[in-house]
């Protein structure tokens, strides 16, 4: 009929005008890694189909062929479209895809993601991009030449109200920002009957505790005040039965404008279980947000009023429909977080596969995670020496 339809009430009748709705087919998305016994496997499933954007459709999910058949039967994916090495996976389905979420061990995303490099299709990496600088670089060179999609999946930026938080801090609603104090405590390595995964176990040159939460603090930092830090000091030590692991680290960082401040992560805090937690001081006000209550943002002014927002308050951007998949007081958390990053990637997969150049405030390339190693390198060495490190960033500007 069109968009237009004709509505007869009593001896009148009335023109409706529809509105069009975009009509767009979900994206296909194939697995590498993130089985049913990996760590964020179900995280990423849930989250890329909780809009309707992204549909699984194939998938390498692990090594062990037991485990690989039962995640691909507890997915719906045709036993034709589940494959028992990387290789058949690559050769078979990149053509069909539009995009591939690599989900391996950290260890293992470098030689994975030099495969998948070499099909020139979009790639969504889960942090962090790889183990070491050295590795990053050598990818950072290959992406540069062929010209490939790429971005991690930094997901804490995809809480609504962290997004409102940033549009407040661009606003200049706290004023000159002077400190920021970011921490990530857990209490993993001190719960009794707790078996880490073998990889997470071995330190590289980079602490495997900074590849695992310090990429988030640092990927917060710059998503917040748009900055890197110019130096660093920082002490790295164990309390844990694995001696041979560093599993606490504390930095105190220097930025532009006079901008102090510091990076805590634990796996040894009893009694968090991820205590995520970032504060933020300008001259104007502060602000303070807790992964435990991720409805609620925190605002303190200098005249004495301080508040607590959520999504049902006059907000700058998390009352937009997209954040309120319900409505406030029922409260959203870490998948749809996921699905918020998951929703950006595919405005931008979409715009990458129609050749339209478009950056997007929520997407976070290599380079991002270049200088997040950069950054923990400086640290490694600040460590080692006890003194303030200068960090020299390869790339000057990052999204």
């Amino acid at each position: 009929m069109g968009p237009n339809f004709l509505l007869k009430k009593g001896t009148k009748i009335f023109m409706i005008k529809l509105k069009k709705n975009r009509i767009e087919r979900p994206l296909k998305l194939g697995f590498i890694g993130g089985s049913l016994s990996s760590t964020i496997g179900q995280t990423h499933y849930t989250a890329s189909h909780l809009d309707g954007r992204w549909n699984l459709v194939s998938g390498f999910f692990s090594r062990n062929k037991l485990i690989n058949i039962n995640t691909a039967k507890n997915w719906n994916i045709s036993p034709n479209r589940t494959y028992d090495s990387l290789d058949k996976f690559l050769s078979k389905e990149c053509n069909k895809l539009d995009a591939i979420a690599v989900l391996t061990p950290t260890p293992n995303h470098y030689e994975t993601i030099l495969k998948v490099i070499k099909k020139n299709i979009p790639i969504i990496c889960e942090k962090p991009l790889v183990s070491s600088l050295e590795q990053a670089k050598s990818l950072q060179k290959l992406v540069k030449k062929s010209g490939n999609f790429l971005t991690l999946t930094y997901n804490y930026t995809g809480y609504p109200m962290v997004r409102e938080l940033r549009q407040r801090i661009a606003k200049g609603e706290l004023g000159r920002i002077q400190q920021i104090h970011f921490e990530m405590p857990q209490a993993v390595f001190t719960q009794i009957g707790f078996r880490p995964q073998k990889w997470r176990l071995a330190d590289e040159k980079i602490p495997t505790i900074c590849l695992d939460l310090g990429v988030h603090l640092h990927n917060l930092a710059h998503f917040l005040i748009k900055k890197e830090a110019k130096k660093v000091i920082s002490n790295f030590f164990n309390n844990s039965k694995h001696k041979k692991l560093i599993d606490n680290v504390l930095m105190w960082l220097e930025y532009d404008n006079g901008i102090k401040g510091s990076f805590w992560m634990s796996k040894t805090a009893i009694g968090n279980r991820n205590g995520l937690k970032l504060r933020i001081f300008g001259d104007k006000g502060s602000a303070e947000w807790l992964q435990n209550y991720p409805e609620e943002l925190i605002l303190s002014y200098k005249n004495g009023v301080r508040q607590i927002i959520d999504r049902g308050n006059k907000c700058l951007i998390s009352n937009k429909k997209r954040y309120n998949r319900y409505k406030a007081g029922h409260p959203a958390g870490f998948i749809e977080a996921f699905a918020n990053l998951y929703y950006d990637i595919a405005d931008s997969v979409i715009n990458f596969n129609n050749g339209i150049k478009k950056k997007n405030e929520y997407i976070f390339n290599l380079e991002h995670s270049l200088r997040g190693l950069e950054l923990f390198s400086s640290a490694c060495k600040s460590n080692k020496s006890r003194t303030w490190q200068k960090i020299k960033y390869s790339i000057k500007e990052s999204n």
